[in-house]
Formats: structure tokens, C-alpha cells, sequence
């Protein structure tokens, strides 16, 4: 054999023992958990053949506690470049099969080094985790590698989609990268996130709690808000990553692809006629109108789990991708509380961060009352919304279903937070508030002529807030049309900084 044969051989040999990480005893271990290995993932989320890898023989300095003895080819992630839908993506996948994907600052590297590249190439990061925190042989080296990858985060925030998978534990400071993401999915049962695990937190508080109840999916994705989607299992969660894709841009400078529809823009719904109840107490469901309006009935809902009474997601209208914002009467009412105001306003930050058009459908009656909720600072957080809606330049379409009500109507997408443009159904009902409550303070009025004066869309169209009462029926082809005249849009703030968001 030449010497270059048996240097390739050798090249072949290491290539096959750097995919095996920490081993075919670890791979086993993994999998008797029910999970996936990280290049496991990587061939469900890419397109097949499409990986190329950077840095698989990356190996960690570290000399401390006999850590100089145990050097393993990519030391615990890895990391490259692939195409997902034929569109390029920059991806890392911690590999808990060595050292339990534990972050050195080798690894951060690599991390690093790929979120640079995804950012100069103007392409989305996907970041796989499941790792059990920083490499404590390393000490401050690790921790300074979680900054290095945190202030990546930072700065490519609002430049290309950030999307996080927690296919395993995320402890300590390593939740706070996902957390600075733009969508974190997780995985019942299989994925935690928490800054202190059970075993601490009993030390500290006497508290007895399990990973589960402590961060587990079910937790993060309806209680905390912190994770957007919660997973049946792994693949599951990657297709959902990979659907998430279809609705964004490659980054801020682009838009959205367009998708091939055989829905026709004029098509009109009947069933929008009827769907708002005779009684204007009685709830009805949104779904049913979102179903009616967007492409083929296709609604990928985010944050399906956490503040129901508000709803957020992408659809496609006309073939181009929209973010939809609407009210939910059948929970709460459709009531904005501090954590509906908060899931709409991130939303609705990251569709302008990304040139994604806003549709609200609304039917709010105002923000929910009591000390809970003036305690938990309702008034900063629903200002969050008033901020988005108001601080946005991508198109915006607002319909008003039914009620909107006092400061309610107005965070909501009015015509005073640049609207562009703003329906009206016929049982629209804007005013401070509703009849019953304003004949209680206006002792002289009679709750019918407050009702026929302001309980309906047509003094707003007096005044020109509303362009336009329309039928329900037509409510489909009067957005799409709104939004195709107005894809030239051009709206820039004033120079500054940054701003001040009321945080």
C-alpha cells in the first residue's frame, strides 16, 4: 500500500471513529432512553446527503482532573452546514454521548464559529441541545464559552432565524442561549430546562419537585412561556422545525418564499356570515375563522399551549406567508392579560423583525382587571403590545370581528399604531366599552341609544379609522388584496440606538 493510500485509509478511519463519539456502549445508552444521537437528528432535519461537517476533529485542552486522557474527535457536538427544502441552514447538535454533552470551550468554538458563518451567509442557525451543562473540569473556560455563544445570540437576533431544539436536559446557564432564540421546541417527557435542578432547589428551598414539574415541556410550553412548541417525541419536533422553516425568510433582508396554491384568492366563505353569535356574550371560536381565511385551511399555530386566550401563527394567504394575531372569545373571552400581551408582542416583533405581514383579527373586551394583574405589571406588559404593533413597518391588516373595547381596541393593531389598513365586520363593536358598563357611569343614557350611538363600526368609519365595513364572507379576498397592494411598503423609524422597550 503507497503512503497516500495509507494516509487515506487512516483519514477513513478516524472520519468513522469521530461519528461514533463517545462510543457504540454510549450510542446504546441513548437510545435506551428513547433518544435520538445527534447525527441522528441532523440526517432527520437536513435534507438527505446535503450535511457537510465542520470541525470533526476538534479535540478540547483541557489537562485538569485527567481530562488529558480522554480526548474524543469533536468533543461533544457537532456542527456544519446543510439545506432543508433545498434552502441552506447552518446547524450544531450536542452529541450527549461524549463527556454528556457537556460545553468546553472548544465547543464553544465551534458553536460560535457556525453562528458566524450562518450570519455572514444571511441563512438560519438551528441549535439541537442536550447537554448537561458547562464542563466543570474546565471551570471559568466553559462559562466564558457560554458568553462567547450568548452574545452571538444577541447580536444575530433579528438578522436570521434562531431556532432551538431541547431534545434532552438544558441545566444551568445553557438555557439562556434557547431563551435568546427566536422558537425553542421541546419534547415531552424527554426535555428539561431548568437554572437549578430538583436536587438544588431541595437544598436550598425544601422544596420537593421533579424534573418534570420543575422544567419539564409541559411546564415551559403552558406555564413559563419559554418554549413555543412541545413535541410527542424527536421527530415530531424536527418536522416541526422544518415546517416552522417554510414560513421564514433566510434573513432579514429577504422575504419569505412563496408556496403554490390551488386556493383561490376570491374565494368567499359563507360560513363567516354566521359564525358570530345573536348574543354578544356568547363565545364562539377563532380557529374556525383562521381555517376560513388562510390558504387551504393550513394554520401552524406557535405558543398553542401557554395564553389561549390569544392566538399566534403562520399561515400563507395568497401563497405569501403571513403572522396571524387574533383574539380567542371562547377562552377568557378573548381577554388580554399580561402573559397574552407578552406572547403577541414577541410575535409580532419577530414577523417585522423578518418582513412577515401582520393580519389581527380581533374580538377583545378589554385587558383582565384585578391585583394579580396590577401586581404582575399588566400595564408594562400590555404596553409590550401597544410597543410591537406600534413600532412595526411591515404590512398590517386589522379586522375587527366583534368587540374591541377601550385601551384593548387600541393595542390591538389600530389605525393609530399605523395600521395600514383596517376592516370592519358589521357586528363590529368599537368603542371605550361595552353598553351595560357605560350607562353605569353615563347615569343620564339609556343602554340602547349608547348600543345604536357607539356599538357598531360605523362612527369609526365616519371618522375614517376603519377603511371599510365589509362581509364576512369576503373577508378572505379583501385581505389578500390589501396585502398585494401594499408588498411595496416602505416605513422607517426615526433614527436612534436601539429603543427602549417597556421590558
Amino acid at each position: 500500500m503507497s503512503i497516500q493510500s495509507e494516509k487515506i485509509k487512516q483519514l477513513v478511519e478516524r472520519r468513522a471513529s469521530a461519528c461514533l463519539g463517545g462510543g457504540r456502549e454510549k450510542i446504546e445508552a441513548q437510545h435506551s432512553k428513547g433518544k435520538l444521537t445527534a447525527r441522528e437528528r441532523l440526517a432527520l432535519l437536513l435534507d438527505e446527503g446535503s450535511f457537510e461537517e465542520f470541525d470533526m476533529f476538534v479535540q478540547h485542552n483541557c489537562t485538569n482532573f485527567g481530562m488529558d486522557s480522554t480526548h474524543i474527535d469533536g468533543d461533544g457536538v457537532v456542527t456544519g452546514q446543510g439545506t432543508i427544502d433545498g434552502r441552506p441552514v447552518f446547524v450544531f447538535a450536542q452529541d450527549f454521548t461524549v463527556n454528556g454533552g457537556s460545553l468546553s470551550k472548544t465547543m464553544s468554538g465551534k458553536i460560535c464559529k457556525v453562528m458566524d458563518m450562518a450570519v455572514k451567509a444571511g441563512a438560519p442557525v438551528i441549535g439541537l441541545n442536550d447537554s448537561g451543562g458547562a464542563r466543570i473540569q474546565e471551570g471559568i473556560d466553559a462559562l466564558a464559552g457560554y458568553g462567547e455563544i450568548f452574545e452571538r445570540n444577541i447580536l444575530a437576533s433579528g438578522v436570521i432565524p434562531q431556532i432551538s431544539g431541547i431534545f434532552g436536559p438544558c441545566a444551568g446557564g445553557a438555557v439562556y442561549s434557547p431563551a435568546l432564540t427566536d422558537f425553542t421546541f421541546m419534547v415531552r417527557d424527554k426535555s428539561y430546562m431548568f437554572l437549578t435542578g430538583p436536587s438544588v432547589v431541595k437544598s436550598v428551598t425544601g422544596e420537593e419537585v421533579s424534573q418534570e414539574e420543575l422544567g419539564g415541556a409541559s411546564v415551559h410550553c403552558s406555564k413559563s412561556g419559554v418554549a413555543h412548541f412541545c413535541a410527542a417525541d424527536e421527530k415530531e419536533g424536527i418536522e416541526g422545525i422544518r415546517t416552522l422553516l417554510s414560513f421564514l425568510p433566510q434573513n432579514n433582508l429577504e422575504e419569505a418564499p412563496v408556496k403554490e396554491t390551488s386556493d383561490p384568492v376570491s374565494r368567499v366563505s359563507d360560513v363567516l356570515n354566521g359564525i358570530i353569535p345573536d348574543n354578544p356574550n356568547k363565545s364562539y371560536d377563532m380557529y374556525g375563522v383562521i381555517s376560513e381565511i388562510v390558504d387551504d385551511a393550513n394554520f401552524f399555530e406557535v405558543h398553542r399551549d401557554f395564553a389561549k386566550n390569544v392566538i399566534v401563527g403562520f399561515a400563507h394567504m395568497g401563497g405569501r406567508s403571513v403572522g396571524i394575531v387574533a383574539n380567542q372569545p371562547g377562552m377568557l373571552a378573548g381577554v388580554l392579560d399580561i402573559n397574552a400581551s407578552r406572547k403577541a408582542a414577541r410575535f409580532v416583533r419577530f414577523c417585522d423583525a423578518f418582513n412577515i405581514p401582520i393580519v389581527s383579527l380581533v374580538d377583545v373586551p378589554g385587558f383582565l382587571c384585578g391585583t394579580q394583574q396590577e401586581y404582575g405589571a399588566i400595564i408594562s406588559n400590555g404596553a409590550k403590545l401597544l410597543y410591537a404593533y406600534g413600532e412595526a413597518t411591515v404590512p398590517k391588516v386589522t379586522v375587527t370581528l366583534r368587540k374591541s373595547y377601550g385601551g384593548a381596541h387600541i393595542v390591538m393593531g389600530c389605525k393609530q399604531l399605523r395600521a395600514d389598513v383596517n376592516y370592519a365586520w358589521p357586528s363590529a363593536e368599537i368603542a371605550v366599552m361595552g353598553a351595560k358598563g357605560a350607562v353605569g357611569i353615563l347615569k343620564d343614557v339609556q343602554e340602547e341609544e349608547y348600543q345604536e350611538l357607539f356599538c357598531n363600526p360605523y362612527q369609526a368609519a365616519q371618522k375614517g379609522y376603519i377603511e371599510d365595513v365589509i362581509e364576512p364572507r369576503n373577508t378572505r379576498f379583501r385581505i389578500i388584496r390589501a396585502l398585494e397592494y401594499l408588498q411595496g411598503k416602505r416605513q422607517e423609524l426615526p433614527a436612534k440606538k436601539h429603543d427602549n422597550l417597556p421590558l
